[in-house]
């Protein structure tokens, strides 16, 4: 290793330490921390943000990178070494294009907007945010004018959670996803209606989160490096290797929701566990973009967390563990009622069928906002007809319609929802090569065993953190390019027999 490499390491150690602290900040804010921490809280992490900014930027690490890619060009290009100093000039090119000032400001605006919104939504009140999103918006557009303009202003906010991704190539995705999305809804909504009542309790939060984290054990989340946590919005947090935890919510009348939501962020988090031990303390220590982490979370709570199979396994637990509630409930009756399709209007609550047309959705709204075609103040309306034509449900208030995601109140406007969309793709198609790769995952599975699975994804996709972009993991991993095809054969399969569509 040269000398440079060694002190470009050692920068980007301190550099992924201070990260972690502004993360840990970002955790107690929102799981622990008291209402009246929010304005503290946001002078903190701004502060936190310019410092952590400045670090990124030092001109020292400039220095080094000029002398380590040339060095690089005798390296094997597939190395550790190669890939972090390729990956470093991205995110070090990337942050220097930002002034400082401006980071400490919009980090100190988000905070501010964040608390505004957590106050709004249960009070329905969205015109208590209109002036802090119409400043986010505003600074969303400075933000991407930070960067190398594309075809269109939310470009760059893609590529930096989505490289390889733009509004280009994401508009023919959504709309392949949209035609056969909408039909099989329709299709779906004339059978007779799954009764889900099983699933309305009353379950015992403490009860929940109990059995919860025994299905978190089991499916391969190590609580010596991780925890458990209640939060308003479940979330997945990396703060080093050997602490990455999870947050999740329980509420009495929905068996499902603890259930599922903690499954969902063991995917994400078991992603960060099985990076490379190697990688720490390098910007490769993380997953490699936004659209193949959630791909993890989605495989884990849909393919394997809703399966039968699954549950073939597990009801017995879950019956012994409520057994007033489910004793005089068929597995039959569970496994359907998870799995039920229905119009609704919250995202995180929506079935595998639904779900990708709400993401379309907020795309949609998003190119509006920063093309400036779309106002602030006429969202809610829009939003409310857009759930009326796409999904033939109007909600009924803005604390269930634009209220109910905090995505837009705690950061940048554009470039975040399309990963949810481009993982449930990648889920299935991950899943399926897996599957065809290693015949002893399924019948593991029918066990209750799930680390054949899980070992495959450490080995084939998990240890390389962000060594390889997503196209090239995804590719590395299934052998193919990015297809729906997988996905609706999912799909199909699954809901043809559960419907008889």
């Amino acid at each position: 290793m040269s000398h440079e490499m060694t002190q470009l390491k050692a920068k980007l150690a301190e550099l992924s330490d201070w990260n972690a602290i502004n993360s840990l900040l970002g955790w107690d804010q929102s799981s622990v921390m008291p209402v009246g921490g929010g304005e503290g809280r946001g002078r903190q992490m701004a502060l936190m943000s310019k410092l952590t900014h400045e670090k990124m930027t030092d001109p020292e690490i400039g220095h080094l990178l000029e002398k380590l890619q040339k060095q690089a060009e005798q390296w094997d290009p597939d190395s550790i070494d190669s890939a972090i100093v390729r990956v470093t000039a991205k995110d070090y090119a990337d942050a220097t294009r930002v002034p400082t000032e401006f980071v400490g400001k919009m980090t100190e605006h988000i905070n501010t907007s964040y608390m505004a919104w957590a106050q709004a939504r249960p009070a329905n009140d969205f015109k208590k945010v209109v002036p802090f999103l119409e400043k986010t918006v505003e600074m969303s557009r400075q933000y991407a004018g930070f960067f190398p303009q594309g075809a269109h202003v939310m470009d760059s906010l893609i590529d930096m959670h989505d490289s390889g991704m733009n509004v280009a190539t994401l508009r023919p995705l959504f709309k392949s996803l949209r035609e056969g999305l909408i039909p099989m809804v329709d299709a779906i909504s004339k059978k007779q209606q799954i009764d889900d009542s099983c699933l309305a309790g009353p379950f015992p939060i403490d009860q929940q989160l109990t059995y919860a984290r025994t299905i978190a054990e089991q499916v391969g989340y190590d609580f010596n490096r991780g925890r458990l946590d209640t939060a308003p919005h479940p979330f997945e947090i990396r703060l080093h290797h050997g602490d990455i935890r999870i947050t999740t919510r329980a509420r009495e009348n929905d068996l499902g929701d603890c259930i599922f939501s903690v499954i969902h962020e063991c995917g994400h988090a078991m992603y960060e566990q099985g990076v490379a031990f190697e990688l720490e303390g390098t910007p490769l220590a993380n997953g490699t973009s936004s659209g193949v982490h959630e791909s993890q979370s989605r495989l884990w709570e849909n393919q394997i967390g809703r399966s039968r199979t699954f549950w073939q396994h597990n009801y017995p637990s879950l019956q012994a563990a409520f057994p007033t509630q489910l004793k005089d409930v068929s597995l039959e009756t569970f496994y359907r009622a998870i799995n039920k399709v229905q119009r609704s209007l919250i995202r995180t609550d929506a079935d595998e069928v639904t779900y990708n047309l709400h993401v379309i959705i907020r795309f949609e709204l998003e190119l509006g906002l920063l093309e400036g075609s779309l106002n602030v103040r006429d969202l809610a309306e829009v939003w409310h007809d857009k759930y009326t034509s796409d999904l033939g449900i109007t909600p009924k208030d803005d604390k269930d319609g634009v209220l109910q995601d905090v995505h837009w109140y705690a950061g940048i406007v554009g470039g975040s929802f399309q990963g949810y969309t481009i993982g449930n793709v990648m889920s299935a198609q991950i899943f399926e090569a897996a599957q065809q790769k290693d015949a002893s995952i399924t019948p593991a599975i029918a066990q209750g065993n799930y680390q054949p699975l899980l070992g495959w994804l450490q080995k084939n996709l998990y240890s390389t953190g962000r060594r390889y972009d997503a196209p090239t993991t995804l590719k590395r991993v299934t052998g193919q390019d990015l297809s729906v095809e997988p996905y609706f054969r999912y799909l199909k399969a699954k809901y043809s027999e559960l419907y008889g569509i």
